[in-house]
């Protein structure tokens, strides 16, 4: 069994913790360590887990080391923890900068150690439905809204909340960004808190990404638009719908009953309308069980370095973008 050790005891971190505990078939927690020495005696005492004097003394007790810190402290604790041959679970985004995703992938590679980032819709029970589906959206449009919450003001709008649609974007779309166009608005913080980016690949698709942490409702839907289907993903309410054409008379027509006529300029189709089976999941439980599997069967991470630096990337050019125009 992996021994793991949190770096963290803050909102997520303790989340963290609390899913390790759950994990207990999966995973051996050792204990935290958070530079706070007097939420890191609460959270012990609340969670009764050992809190280690010292990240260095928590990383050398442990095989798997999960990083839930400040975005701004990933790169010096990765990067440590890499040097000290652990496995590696660290939360979105990847790093502060992408200079030191940079550096953290070389060092990856040169130590050979498993790494998966945390971008934990991946793991959303609405996406999980449509594993089985082939996906080839033409046009994707993502809103990701939420209120305002002093935490994650570190970094702005993009790389707190627009990431999590890049990456799941990124995951779809196997093709090259050909050009990315975007605008964005300081309202309550120092960078930005609403923006808007419209992403053009090589392959012809179109990604308009929307995303605000000053509304005054929630909101986090894809939509995608596919030459033969349109699907609707709710990852809030954690809901899927697939709408298809179908030809009369066609042979691969869903053996329900839930067909409509539709007349169209091209003749009359069938409308299908399918709402998968969706299994409720405790997501960050899932991608850290997930990643142990990677570690025990040496395969490639759901999430990779690799994802994780190709988000951050794309993340950063919508950031440029913004700045030209502020």
């Amino acid at each position: 069994m992996l021994k793991i050790g949190v770096l963290g005891a803050g909102h997520l971190g303790k989340i963290h913790l609390k899913c390790i505990q759950l994990a207990a078939e999966t995973y051996q927690l050792a204990g935290f360590y958070d530079p706070d020495p007097l939420a890191a005696k609460q959270v012990s005492e609340s969670l009764g887990i050992p809190c280690f004097e010292s990240a260095e003394a928590l990383m050398d007790a442990v095989d798997v080391v999960d990083i839930v810190t400040p975005t701004i402290y990933h790169y010096e604790m990765a990067a440590l923890a890499i040097r000290k041959g652990k496995h590696l679970f660290i939360e979105k985004p990847l790093t502060h900068t992408l200079a030191e995703a940079d550096a953290l992938v070389q060092l990856s590679n040169e130590r050979g150690v498993q790494v998966q980032v945390g971008h934990v819709e991946r793991f959303n029970p609405a996406l999980l439905a449509l594993e089985d589906m082939t996906l080839q959206p033409m046009f994707i449009e993502a809103h990701r809204l939420a209120a305002f919450n002093p935490r994650g003001t570190d970094v702005s709008v993009i790389l707190d909340l627009m990431i999590h649609d890049i990456d799941i974007i990124l995951s779809m779309v196997r093709s090259e960004v050909k050009s990315v166009s975007a605008s964005g608005v300081a309202v309550v913080s120092e960078t930005p808190d609403i923006a808007n980016a419209r992403i053009e690949f090589k392959n012809g698709c179109v990604a308009n990404l929307t995303a605000s942490r000053i509304s005054l409702k929630q909101m986090r839907k894809v939509r995608l638009f596919q030459k033969d289907a349109y699907v609707s993903l709710d990852f809030l309410e954690k809901k899927a719908q697939v709408v298809r054409l179908y030809e009369k008379g066609a042979a691969n027509l869903p053996p329900d009953a839930n067909l409509l006529e539709l007349s169209t300029p091209v003749g009359e189709k069938l409308l299908h309308i399918h709402a998968p089976e969706i299994e409720q999941v405790n997501a960050i439980r899932m991608e850290l069980e997930t990643f142990a599997r990677s570690i025990e069967a040496g395969t490639t991470p759901k999430v990779s370095i690799m994802d994780g630096y190709e988000a951050l990337k794309l993340a950063y050019r919508i950031i440029e973008e913004i700045e030209k125009t502020a």
